[in-house]
C-alpha cells in the first residue's frame, strides 16, 4: 500500500511536466511544421505570412467562439486564404493540430 502511494504521489508530481510532453507529440509538431508559419508561434499570427494574409489571431471573437469541430472542418477543408489538408494530413494530425491550437485559447 505505501509503495502505491509513492508511485501515486510520483505521477501527480510529473504530470505538469508529461501533460505538455503529450500534447507536443501528439499535435505540436504538426502545428510547427504546417501552421505555425501563419498562425504563428503561440496563435497570435504574428508571423510575416500571418500579417501578410491578415490571418486572425487565437484571441480573435470570431476564433474564440469556435468549436473544436468546426476548427477541424476548417482545417480539413479550408477556410478564408488557408488552403485544405485533407488528402494531405491525416483526420489525427488535424485533430491534433487542432488540439494543440486551442491550447492557446487559455
Amino acid at each position: 500500500m505505501n509503495m502505491q502511494l509513492r508511485l501515486a504521489g510520483i505521477l501527480l508530481l510529473a504530470a505538469p511536466t508529461i501533460v505538455p510532453a503529450v500534447a507536443q507529440g501528439s499535435g505540436g509538431e504538426q502545428y510547427k511544421a504546417k501552421c505555425q508559419m501563419c498562425h504563428g508561434a503561440s496563435g497570435l499570427a504574428d508571423s510575416g505570412a500571418g500579417k501578410a494574409m491578415k490571418v486572425k489571431p487565437v484571441t480573435d471573437p470570431d476564433v474564440k467562439k469556435m468549436s473544436e469541430s468546426q476548427m477541424i472542418e476548417a482545417v480539413r477543408n479550408g477556410m478564408g486564404k488557408m488552403q485544405p489538408y485533407k488528402g494531405k494530413l491525416s483526420d489525427a494530425e488535424i485533430k491534433g493540430s487542432v488540439a494543440y491550437f486551442r491550447t492557446f485559447l487559455k
